[in-house]
């Protein structure tokens, strides 16, 4: 399986446990970009609404494009009460968008999935003069609270962790953006913080993509190993968050 189209396999676990981003990160996109009734605005991948919501909420004109078949059916019941949502079940790189041009483009931890010349030079292609790239994504620090923990879930992946076929999204460079024509770039990075038992910690992770696509007999062992190691050291995990936010602009 394509790792990109791991999560269109598991939308209402995706939907349960994937984080959403900071509050303070779209409040100031929002007023970055002035994001309004007459803005139009392109969610490039938004899973099952992640990072929907606030944009959605400035009464934009808001158009998604999703690849996955699950979590476009998913997104048209969970947004169908919205006027101003629409969305598009194809492949941003091969969908033909006609004469459409945006004012915003953004994407939530979706955008290194696709080769960084096609996705700059695509986005750069749609967005209208003056128009905006944002891209936002995670950074986690599992460590620092518990260092202990930390070192024993290692060893359970050291063991276990053997997926077959994952890809590596490491190595997509968020500021080459501007090699491609884009200009202005700005990073900002919030912070927050998540408690998770070892249950709910179980089930966030196999949100991963690379998780996702664990088979056996490595699955069940590794699952297993991750959710005892939590538990030996209190049954709770603290997770330090970074929300980061990469902005560039089109002349």
């Amino acid at each position: 399986m394509e790792a990109r189209l791991s999560f269109d396999t598991i939308p209402e676990q995706f939907e349960k446990w994937r984080p959403h981003y900071s509050s303070g990160l779209f409040d100031h996109l929002i007023v970055r970009v002035g994001i309004g009734r007459d803005t139009k605005v392109l969610e490039l991948g938004p899973g099952t609404g992640q990072a929907t919501d606030p944009i959605l909420g400035t009464g934009c004109d808001y158009t998604a494009i999703e690849l996955g078949k699950n979590l476009s059916d998913f997104l048209r019941d969970k947004y169908r009460n919205f006027g101003n949502y629409k969305l598009i079940n194809d492949d941003f790189l091969t969908h033909d968008f006609g004469e459409e041009s945006y004012d915003l483009i953004y994407s939530a931890a979706a955008i290194q999935w696709l080769p960084e010349d096609k996705a700059f030079s695509r986005t750069f292609e749609l967005l209208r003069s003056g128009g905006m790239l944002a891209m936002m994504f995670l950074r986690m620090d599992q460590r620092s609270a518990q260092p202990k923990m930390y070192e024993d879930i290692q060893r359970v992946y050291d063991e276990y962790f053997k997926p077959s076929g994952a890809e590596s999204t490491g190595g997509f460079g968020y500021d080459n953006a501007l090699n491609y024509g884009y200009t202005g770039l700005e990073t900002i990075v919030w912070q927050g913080i998540r408690e998770l038992t070892a249950d709910e910690y179980i089930q966030y992770i196999g949100t991963h993509s690379d998780h996702i696509i664990l088979e056996e007999p490595y699955r069940t062992p590794f699952f297993k190993g991750v959710r005892e190691a939590v538990v030996r050291h209190g049954g709770r995990l603290v997770i330090r968050d970074e929300y980061i936010l990469k902005t560039v602009k089109k002349p």
